[in-house]
């Protein structure tokens, strides 16, 4: 199948698995990759009669970097300029929330008090909210961690006002710290795509239909339920 030569030119699909979005991607009992990726990319190499190896990482912005250094076959990653010089994007198949969390008694209410002369923002480097924000601000200032754990850390340690990120992840964290809360609202809605390193048109056409395919089947809203996840399943292409 010409595609499958595309994509896997190595005769193996390497997939790259972001274990930092825990919506996306959790650890089974043995570590195997778990989620709805994971389910998409075992689904996908069957029917391109593939084995799969998984690549594994803890951060998003470590899977951009790796698309031009042959590391992997296809990967999970937030859509965005940025990224595209390196990486083809399918349309999304799951959208979530980018937001922020704060100290219950901030005087920050919601997402748009946040942009204001003063204001820090904790972020993890090279992150989808990251490349946003660094677009969209005009007064705030982004304090960027090296991962997801050093920007958390720079909001502990009360060096930021807010910690930027996904809002399954804050509200998680919010529940194990009663003195926080996750603003109400969304400074981004993340398109969560497959994707392809540049270059490898057959594959990445092949990998459009493939996700328009899985969303309307209902094959990702399923494989989001098995895994407890609530996220929203993208609207088919061309639709908002």
């Amino acid at each position: 199948m010409p595609a499958a030569k595309d994509l896997a030119p190595s005769g193996k699909l390497r997939v790259a698995i972001n274990f930092g979005n825990p919506v996306l991607a959790q650890r089974g009992p043995n570590g195997e990759p778990r989620g709805v990726s994971a389910a998409l990319a075992r689904e996908l190499a069957k029917r391109l009669n593939l084995p799969i190896d998984f690549v594994t990482f803890e951060e998003a912005g470590k899977v951009a970097e790796a698309a031009s250094q042959n590391k992997w076959d296809i990967a999970f990653l937030a859509i965005d300029p940025t990224r595209a010089a390196t990486i083809d994007f399918t349309p999304p198949y799951v959208l979530i929330e980018g937001t922020y969390l704060t100290p219950a008694n901030s005087p920050l209410q919601k997402v748009e008090d946040v942009d204001k002369d003063g204001i820090r923002i904790a972020v993890a480097e090279n992150s989808a909210y990251d490349l946003y924000l660094t677009r969209s601000l005009k007064h705030a200032k982004l304090v960027r961690g090296v991962n997801t754990a050093a920007a958390v850390a720079e909001f502990e340690q009360g060096k930021t006002d807010v910690l930027a990120g996904v809002r399954q992840p804050l509200d998680t964290y919010a529940k194990a710290h009663p003195g926080t809360r996750v603003m109400e609202g969304r400074f981004m809605s993340i398109q969560q795509a497959m994707c392809s390193p540049t270059g490898r048109e057959t594959g990445a056409r092949y990998l459009r239909n493939f996700i328009e395919e899985m969303k309307q089947s209902g094959f990702v809203a399923q494989a989001l339920a098995e895994s407890g996840q609530s996220a929203s399943v993208a609207p088919p292409a061309g639709e908002r």
